[in-house]
């Protein structure tokens, strides 16, 4: 497969690895309605608040949504720097990919809103990331009406929305039927199934056992399509005998027909219009609603936003926006059931998002409000970037606690994340047949000098009993290496064994 090169492209590649873990720490007074509410919004930079929470939310993403700087050469703010070269463009983008498919679900869906500045891009990166099979399309979003522009240059009246796959086990959904969905459906025969449209009877893939003459009641022959029937010869007269498939009245055309009590939904279409998706004007009415702002310069409305989640996800999945911006994700999360986390750089957070989030928490009536009956409810949780879990040693930092490190030892070993409201105990868990422990800041309440963290007899017959191999980390360990080995364990040494992945 074509690879994209850029300057510092080597150094990009491990750029997600050798970023540090840091802590999330909660701001109680930044938070607002629900005290256990599972959404977070994050203060600090990207790449590091996305390697926080891989201990946590790896492979439990259904859905990322990003609107990242379109690098236009134009400087929108000095919060939200637009004016970035193409190859450091590319080195911002990259590494954030790679964290982002790993906190994705295997069923989980990414989809990235750019224009003709980076898109095509984005698209090569991207396909190197996910794999270029995974590619689930690009939506033209038509995000303005208005001409606009200087003659002898075209009118920009769009922007791209690239979608990307987990895996085949992503299922893409259809948008909810309305009323004008229905008006090409009639029932002029008066067929008992009720109203139905004409079907394309053409396949779209050469297949040479659906290439076959019809003849009709009149004896007339109808010669097959370039590329054959969509159906066999032995589904065709099945559908003819049960009145689905008929011919016209001089017999010249075959009539599929499609009933409207058979179609649950829509079928998402590739061209996004502004009566459906909204415009970028309408966003920034609904970013002007709650704070007076002018920091974004394209910001996406709210019904584009509902149209991402309404193919992608269902009540109740978990989304995920690493460029929140003025918060349009998370409140349309919010308002439409799903649980969210969102993360934004610097002061922006703290002055657009929160305040905006606030309200939607508080039931304001904007955006996709009154179309799903939006009252109010829930809350969310606001976090700032702490220090490093390990020292610029690979030591463990003094006062980390022990969930914490449990939760980057179980993410280390296991590639999983670990709930934030894990049992605080020794044993970690089982995964594919090994269990976990973790000896660190007494734990077992031992009190002596080295707290129970190193491995002694006495300990060990103190741990919660697992029948089979055993991975134990600690200080140090007492016990021979025959005995470990007659246990069935691996003792790992904290905190020199301890892979940052």
């Amino acid at each position: 497969m074509p690879l994209l090169s850029w300057f510092n492209r080597d150094a990009d590649l491990t750029r997600a690895a050798l970023a540090p873990y840091r802590l999330l720490e909660p701001v109680a007074k930044l938070s607002h309605g629900e005290e256990d509410s599972p959404n977070m919004l994050i203060e600090g930079d990207n790449l590091e608040a996305l390697k926080a929470l891989l201990p946590y939310y790896a492979g439990q993403v259904k859905c990322i949504f990003i609107d990242p700087p379109y690098n236009t050469q134009t400087a929108v703010s000095v919060h939200y720097e637009d004016n970035i070269g193409h190859s450091q463009w590319l080195s911002i983008i990259y590494p954030r990919l790679q964290l982002l498919k790993e906190l994705l679900a295997p069923n989980g869906c990414i989809w990235t809103t750019l224009d003709d500045n980076e898109s095509h891009y984005f698209k090569v990166i991207a396909d190197e990331v996910f794999g270029r099979k995974n590619f689930i399309g690009n939506v033209v979003w038509n995000h303005s009406v208005q001409s606009k522009g200087y003659s002898g240059k075209l009118s920009i009246h769009h922007n791209h929305l690239l979608g990307y796959k987990k895996s085949d086990a992503f299922e893409l959904l259809n948008f909810p039927r309305k009323e004008e969905h229905n008006v090409n459906y009639s029932n002029p025969d008066d067929d008992p199934r009720g109203p139905w449209r004409s079907g394309d009877v053409r396949n779209s893939l050469v297949r040479k056992n659906l290439m076959y003459d019809i003849k009709t009641p009149g004896g007339k022959i109808i010669k097959h399509p370039p590329k054959g029937w969509r159906f066999s010869r032995e589904t065709f007269e099945a559908e003819l005998k049960a009145g689905k498939i008929m011919f016209s009245a001089d017999e010249t055309r075959i009539i599929r027909k499609i009933y409207l009590e058979d179609q649950a939904g829509r079928v998402p279409e590739s061209l996004w219009f502004p009566q459906d998706a909204g415009t970028t004007r309408d966003a920034k009415k609904e970013v002007r609603a709650f704070v007076e702002s002018d920091e974004f310069e394209t910001p996406k409305p709210e019904r584009l936003i509902e149209r991402v989640l309404q193919i992608s996800t269902k009540s109740g999945d978990l989304v995920l926006d690493s460029f929140l911006g003025s918060g349009t994700t998370a409140a349309v999360a919010h308002k439409m059931g799903r649980r969210w986390i969102g993360i934004e750089l610097g002061e922006h957070a703290r002055t657009i998002a929160q305040p905006r989030l606030v309200q939607v928490v508080d039931g304001e009536q904007g955006g996709i409000s009154e179309d799903v009956e939006w009252k109010g409810g829930g809350g969310f949780r606001y976090y700032k970037l702490g220090v490093p879990v390990f020292d610029e040693n690979g030591h463990i930092r003094d006062g980390i606690r022990f969930e914490h490190l449990a939760a980057h030892v179980w993410f280390a070993e296991t590639g999983t994340a670990r709930s934030t409201r894990a049992a605080k105990k020794p044993f970690l868990g089982e995964h594919h047949g090994v269990g976990y422990y973790l000896l660190f800041n007494g734990i077992l309440g031992d009190e002596s000098k080295t707290g129970g963290n190193v491995l002694t007899k006495r300990v060990l017959r103190g741990l919660e009993p697992f029948d089979g191999p055993k991975v134990i980390y600690g200080e140090s360990c007492d016990l021979p290496k025959e005995r470990l080995e007659e246990l069935q364990i691996t003792f790992k040494q904290t905190p020199y064994d301890i892979k940052a992945r």
